[in-house]
């Protein structure tokens, strides 16, 4: 028993050794696969930098295009602005001209009217008919007519004149009035400031007048008072009061 268990073949186990040498080897094996995947995408990512460039390179032409045609399609509105502003202008000389050729056609064509009618009526009038007696006496009419229409505007005229001279007299005559009135004013101002003058004269002689009477009623008074204390015989030196008394009426009442 013991023999056939000695018999057994020997099973093999892994150690840690193997273990971490079989890690290495698929770290190496991963680093290799790395470094081949980024040698074998360094040519696209040069050819995506080209591209790039190449799209940068195209938009800054386009860019350039769409400014330069911007730029010329701004000259060509100017342009065509400037010439519409010269065609309007050109439009209203020629309208101006034309409007002033025909007023001028229009004063041409009655002037040659008015021609052709004279002669007319010349014509007419030599033959001595009754449509030309008719035509003398209608222009014989028409003259009267004018000189009474041009002695009416005359007088017209003088009317207005003499109109226009009223009107300057008024105004004048309003002129000359307010300076009256003004005159008036300044001497009725004058004669109130010396109204004025005059009463306070009188007003002042009337108070002067009343005061001169008081004064002189209050000199007799004075006097009558000292003859009285003087006849009373009364020592008035010894006494105060009456020395005050005595002593106040010898003064002037012209200095009171």
């Amino acid at each position: 028993m013991f023999e056939e268990e000695a018999m057994e073949p020997m099973q093999w186990e892994p150690g840690a050794a193997d273990v971490d040498t079989e890690a290495e080897a698929d770290t190496e094996v991963d680093v290799d696969a790395d470094a081949a995947a980024a040698a074998a995408a360094e040519p696209e990512r040069k050819a995506d930098v080209l591209m790039l460039l190449r799209l940068r390179d195209q938009i800054k032409q386009q860019l350039a295009e769409y400014s330069t045609a911007v730029r010329a399609r701004q000259v060509i509105c100017c342009d065509y602005v400037k010439n519409q502003n010269k065609i309007k202008k050109d439009i209203e000389d020629w309208e101006r001209r034309l409007e002033e050729v025909t007023i001028s056609l229009q004063n041409k064509t009655l002037a040659l009217q008015r021609i052709q009618l004279t002669f007319a009526l010349r014509n007419k009038m030599k033959q001595n008919d009754d449509d030309s007696r008719l035509i003398m006496e209608t222009v014989k009419r028409i003259v009267t007519l004018s000189q009474r229409i041009i002695k009416c505007q005359q007088q017209a005229r003088e009317k207005e004149q003499k109109l226009i001279d009223i009107r300057r007299k008024r105004l004048t005559l309003k002129t000359a009035g307010r300076e009256k009135l003004l005159q008036v004013h300044t001497v009725m101002k004058k004669q109130k400031e010396e109204q004025a003058r005059v009463n306070m004269i009188k007003t002042l002689e009337v108070i002067r007048n009343k005061l001169e009477k008081e004064i002189q009623m209050t000199t007799v008074i004075k006097n009558v008072f000292q003859s009285i204390i003087i006849a009373s015989r009364v020592n008035w030196a010894e006494d105060p009061s009456l020395k005050a008394i005595v002593l106040q009426l010898e003064d002037d009442v012209y200095l009171l």
